[in-house]
């Protein structure tokens, strides 16, 4: 397929070749979607960890302690490790604008009922809903990238897209914490946090529907020759892919293959450390003094700021000097460090050895994927990177129910710090070992 490029004559006689049709509606629907997408993973991670400033609310008003806390926060990642697989075939089936507008509604609903738990049973069974609910976003999106974007710009979108979680850890703790200090209405500050935000993602199902088109042939704001040059690389790209695909693999024969496995527990164990960071440093800040609500969040949102910087730093490192191993080997030692150190001193010095873990997480977490992506088949790489994935999110339930295990019987969460630093460093070391061959 080529597509049609006009030339233009600039003041001196040159000629310019103008955009192609692919190229402008290229342009177009990254435009349209991209900037949608990062509001979207904004408002899908603040509800899916904000309870981590409610923990002592919880504590006090329902009498939901650290061990059921732990266990609430963690069982999110149970229900969307189980109906992701299902949700993105309903996906296929319904099309994207119906199923990814249903998603927000649903998670938004669900995130605003956070506010009317009455106890622990009641905590555990909101929170697996909500995995329910949000189950099949992340994938579904790089799905949609699949069916809009050609293969050479769907990595750009991914980076931009993925940049919505680090934008919403950053914007979480002032927000959470401001949402916090309302009162009046007959609620606690805390369910006016679940509530503002839950519908704030309920009003966005509409935006989404308005915007989001299914299929390429539907996007009436592109022209009717730049729907035909995009539909027809996308169908040409999908054509290749579906001559050399191969029967469907389970997640079992794919976790035969030794550096598949490896992939997942990589990324398990950066999971881990970002989770455990996430929903226990609210709770460590609050031991540095006596702070408001706001001012939680405010000090809650500086290692992530860190963070950002140390990705893009990161990445530039990993860009001059390849070695894409030993860069993420580089950052989940930097993450053990921090994590190891945090034990050593008391809540202040804590903080700032997170700080400086998150250095270590962050990194690591972008850097991780172009090592998969380069290894895999093209065949299979979908399927493996949904597994990766899923598996990998199973750290946001194992690193929060054993902290909230470990404080309830022993008082301290130094025991899972102690054993974050040394799933990091275990990484570190079997990353070198994913250097060989190419899955097929």
């Amino acid at each position: 397929m080529t597509t049609t490029t006009t030339t233009t004559t600039a003041a001196g006689g040159d000629a310019i070749a103008a955009p192609s049709l692919l190229d402008t509606a290229v342009s177009k629907v990254k435009w349209r979607i991209l900037p949608l997408f990062v509001v979207m993973f904004i408002a899908n991670y603040i509800d899916r960890v904000n309870i981590g400033f409610v923990r002592s609310h919880l504590e006090q008003d329902l009498g939901i302690g650290a061990a059921a806390f732990g266990f609430g926060a963690g069982v999110f990642f149970l229900a969307y490790a189980l109906f992701e697989v299902p949700s993105n075939m309903l996906q296929q089936r319904f099309g994207a604008k119906a199923w990814l507008t249903r998603i927000m509604a649903s998670w938004g609903l669900v995130a605003t009922g956070m506010a009317f738990v009455q106890g622990e049973m009641s905590f555990y069974v909101m929170r697996f809903l909500l995995g329910v609910a949000e189950a099949g976003f992340f994938p579904g999106v790089v799905y949609y990238f699949t069916q809009w974007l050609p293969n050479r710009e769907r990595g750009k979108a991914m980076a931009i897209f993925l940049s919505g979680s680090a934008l919403a850890s950053v914007m979480s703790g002032p927000l959470s914490g401001a949402l916090l200090s309302i009162q009046g209405g007959g609620f606690h500050g805390w369910q006016w946090m679940f509530i503002i935000e839950g519908l704030a993602s309920v009003a966005l199902c509409f935006v989404v529907w308005f915007f989001l088109d299914s299929r390429v042939e539907d996007a009436k704001w592109l022209s009717n020759e730049e729907r035909a040059a995009l539909s027809a690389v996308i169908a040409a790209e999908k054509k290749e892919r579906d001559a050399s695909k191969p029967a469907h693999a389970s997640m079992f024969s794919l976790l035969k293959d030794a550096r598949i496995a490896l992939f997942c527990f990589i990324y398990f164990a950066i999971q881990l450390t970002i989770y455990g960071a996430t929903f226990w440093l609210p709770s460590i800040i609050k031991k540095m003094g006596h702070f408001t609500e706001f001012e939680v969040g405010l000090f809650n949102s500086t290692p992530w700021m860190i963070s950002i910087a140390a990705m893009y730093m990161f990445a530039a490192l990993a860009q001059k000097y390849r070695h894409q191993q030993a860069w993420v080997a580089v950052a989940l030692l930097v993450a053990a460090c921090g994590m190891f150190a945090s034990t050593t001193g008391g809540p202040v010095f804590a903080f700032v050895a997170i700080c400086f873990a998150g250095i270590g997480f962050k990194a690591a977490s972008s850097l991780f994927w172009p090592i998969p992506q380069g290894y895999l088949d093209s065949r299979i790489a979908a399927a493996v990177i949904a597994l990766i994935n899923s598996l990998g999110n199973l750290g946001g339930f194992v690193a929060p129910a054993t902290f909230g295990y470990l404080e309830q019987k022993t008082g301290s969460i130094q025991g899972g710090l102690y054993a974050l630093a040394a799933a990091s460093v275990v990484a570190a070391g079997l990353v070198f070992l994913t250097r060989r061959g190419k899955a097929t």
